[in-house]
């Protein structure tokens, strides 16, 4: 905060400027408190490259989260009304300007989708006009013909002066026809025009933007936006170009009541218009087809599109056009690889069967919100074992292979057949749960750096990510299954785990091999597998405490000393293991020998050890030996300096009621003593001012332990009276 410490020296008379800098939305004791954490940041290059700002955001607000915490430990409750309230106003402010965008955006595109609408009206209109003009036309043109023959008899002066105006009107309502015609066709004309501009935009723009956030929130991104709007536009649309299908039908009919000459405009364009109408609602109809939830196992929600063979699995189908014509018309068949099956598109893929109820029909009543719809609930997938399937001279592991399900089915109208597909992102299908991860990493890859949905052969040279890729979707992986993803501090952190040490501070470039299948520096087990297991490991035993911030988590370990070393005696902060596959947790504390710092950490603990005895509890009962041979808790205060109690006792066990007396049956009745399991490190740390780690007592030690001190003293290390 080097930079926030000189402006604070500044001549008084400046001061008052920098005072005018900071207002209400991003006040200046944020300032201060992020001082440390501003001042790290690349803010110039985030400038100019809109995913490290919008990382850089996220930081921001989980720094701010991260301040409310400790204010919430501390009882502040001004400090954390104002926390709050920036935070509120910083995302209010960018959710606006996104906002902004977004609705100027879609209402272009509605002012586009209502000219069409209005449009085919006024066409609808048109054409209803010009059959009244042509009825009457027919009308009088036959009346004339009745009185022209009756008045060739009589041959009646005034008659024939009377017959001669209604023939000159006769030809003013022929004429007139022919320019309704004209500006007929030309409307219809403009109107198809318009209508594929739309339409363009709809499927070439809004329908890829929502497949891509479809991606997104796949692994772990922001919820994607209802289908809804876009379901509103391609179904005005569809009723459009039925409305002209219709009219086009119906100027044919009105050409074959009153032929005209070979000029005549209904002659010369309706085959084209006709044929053009059709191609233009082919293609809505074809884009309108798709996959509205992906391929998921309930038993894994946050892990979609990795399925297990034998599992059941559901997927969701959705037709953008809603048309109550096509209600329970629409008979959907689930195809497996289809493409490679077909054309091969990778040599010794392994095969599988769909099991279950493999075809739907599409209907209204499917879903809440009555658009068509049509959900798989009970599929499943069995591999062909004896059907030249995989080999061991297969290009991918099982995990890398990528594969698809398609939908299939058919439209039939009135001159109308159109051929309806859609397929689902690719799949990765594996036969045990422990690939579980492995498989959740390809799907990662592939959907942080394509927007293709059938390239299955994507690994055989998989892309390199940038870091500012990679760092969002790693943030991702936390944010998405609890209330707190990872902060620019955490992430440099992984950063450096994946580059080295000696990283510069350009967007590098992150091999797929790096992140997934080399062992990590020199552990025996990747990055990704390192970050899996921590995930697991919140999610079961670490959830409250990861949410409260109290869990710095990812830091290394100069870093680690550096926040230490000012600290008083008894601070110390949590810290994810880097040496454990699985997940595990330690704790570092400071303590003072000779007026220098001395760190201790204990082995970490792992889900094991979770499983029996709450983290919390692990804190506030755990003890080195002290003088006397006395045990004694060194944890004093949760970094940066909330007392330990404050930090996690509401978290702590609540100790049972005492029992009732019991009722002494005979003489081989006994009461016992609760008792509670506790971790001891079994020397003090003043004779490990060198060590690294302070290792909990094991059962041969802790039997040693308890044969050279009082029983007064085993029993504080052993039990506490309930």
């Amino acid at each position: 905060m080097a930079q926030w410490y000189e402006l604070q020296q500044i001549d008084t008379k400046f001061l008052e400027q920098v005072h005018q800098l900071y207002d209400d939305n991003f006040p200046m004791e944020i300032r201060q408190f992020l001082a440390q954490w501003l001042e790290a940041q690349d803010w110039e290059h985030a400038s100019s490259n809109v995913s490290l700002a919008t990382i850089l955001f996220h930081g921001l607000l989980s720094q701010l989260d991260d301040q409310y915490s400790r204010f919430s430990l501390e009882s502040n409750f001004l400090l954390q009304h104002n926390i709050r309230k920036s935070k509120r106003n910083l995302q209010s402010q960018v959710g606006s300007t996104q906002s902004t965008v977004i609705i100027d955006k879609h209402g272009e595109l509605d002012k586009k989708v209502t000219d069409v609408k209005n449009r085919a009206l006024e066409v609808e209109q048109d054409v209803k006009n010009l059959e009244d003009l042509q009825d009457e036309y027919d009308f009088k043109y036959k009346t004339v013909q009745s009185r022209e023959n009756e008045h060739n008899v009589q041959s009646e002066h005034l008659a024939q002066i009377e017959l001669r105006q209604e023939k000159l009107m006769l030809q003013n309502m022929y004429i007139t026809i022919g320019i309704k015609r004209e500006d007929i066709v030309r409307k219809i004309g403009e109107l198809l025009n318009i209508t594929v501009q739309t339409q363009s935009s709809l499927i070439n723009e809004e329908l890829v933007e929502w497949k891509h956030r479809q991606q997104i929130a796949c692994i772990g991104g922001p919820p994607n936006a209802c289908l809804d709007q876009l379901q509103n536009w391609f179904t005005s649309i569809a009723k459009s170009l039925q409305q002209v299908r219709q009219q086009l039908k119906k100027l044919e009919e009105l050409e074959q009541k009153l032929p005209r000459d070979c000029e005549d405009p209904i002659t010369k364009n309706k085959q084209a218009f006709q044929e053009h109408t059709q191609n233009i609602f082919k293609q809505l109809i074809q884009s309108s087809f798709v996959v509205e939830r992906q391929p998921c196992m309930p038993t894994h929600p946050q892990r979609p599109l990795v399925l297990k063979t034998g599992v059941q699995f559901t997927v969701k189908l959705r037709l953008l056009v809603k048309l109550q014509e096509l209600n329970y018309q629409l008979k959907v068949k689930a195809v497996f690889d289809k493409d490679v099956n077909e054309k091969n598109t990778v040599k010794g893929f392994r095969k599988f069967n769909i099991l279950g109820t493999h075809t739907k029909v599409m209907n209204m009543e499917e879903s809440t919100n009555g658009c068509l719809a049509a959900e798989f609930r009970h599929l499943q997938l069995k591999e062909q074992k004896n059907a030249g399937c995989r080999t061991n001279e297969g290009p991918l592991i099982v995990t890398e292979e990528l594969h698809s399900l398609t939908f299939e089915t058919q439209l039939c109208q009135p001159a109308l057949v159109v051929d309806l597909e859609t397929a689902s992102l690719p799949i990765v299908v594996i036969s045990n749960v422990s690939q579980l991860p492995s498989g959740w990493a390809s799907i990662l890859w592939y959907n942080m750096l394509t927007s293709e949905t059938k390239n299955l052969s994507f690994f055989l040279n998989p892309p390199a990510a940038r870091w500012t890729q990679l760092s969002e979707v790693l943030s991702w992986q936390f944010s998405s299954v609890t209330k707190r993803g990872l902060h620019a501090d955490q992430l440099n952190m992984l950063k450096e785990k994946l580059l080295g040490p000696n990283m510069n501070n350009t967007d590098e470039f992150i091999p797929w091999t790096r992140f997934c299948k080399e062992n990590l520096n020199d552990k025996n087990f990747p990055f990704w597998l390192w970050i899996e297991g921590i995930l697991e490991l919140i999610k079961k035993h670490l959830l409250c405490l990861w949410n409260d911030g109290c869990i710095v988590g990812f830091i290394s370990k100069e870093r680690e000393r550096a926040l230490l070393k000012e600290k008083p005696p008894g601070t110390f902060l949590l810290r994810f293991s880097e040496s454990s596959k699985e997940g595990a947790i330690t704790f570092t504390w400071v303590e003072i020998s000779q007026n220098d710092p001395v760190f201790h950490s204990v082995e970490p603990y792992t889900k094991k050890e979770l499983s029996a005895v709450s983290f919390p509890d692990i804190i506030r009962n755990y003890k080195v030996m002290a003088a006397e041979n006395i045990p004694e808790n060194p944890l004093k205060f949760l970094y940066p300096d909330t007392p330990k109690d404050v930090a996690f006792g509401k978290y702590y066990s609540r100790p049972k009621e005492a029992p009732e007396p019991m009722d002494i049956d005979g003489p081989d009745r006994i009461g016992y003593i609760k008792t509670e399991l506790i971790s001891v490190s079994e020397v003090h740390p003043s004779r490990l001012q060198t060590a690294e780690s302070l290792l909990p007592m094991s059962p041969d030690e802790y039997d040693d332990l308890t044969k050279l001190v009082g029983p007064a003293e085993f029993e504080i290390m052993h039990s506490y009276n309930s």
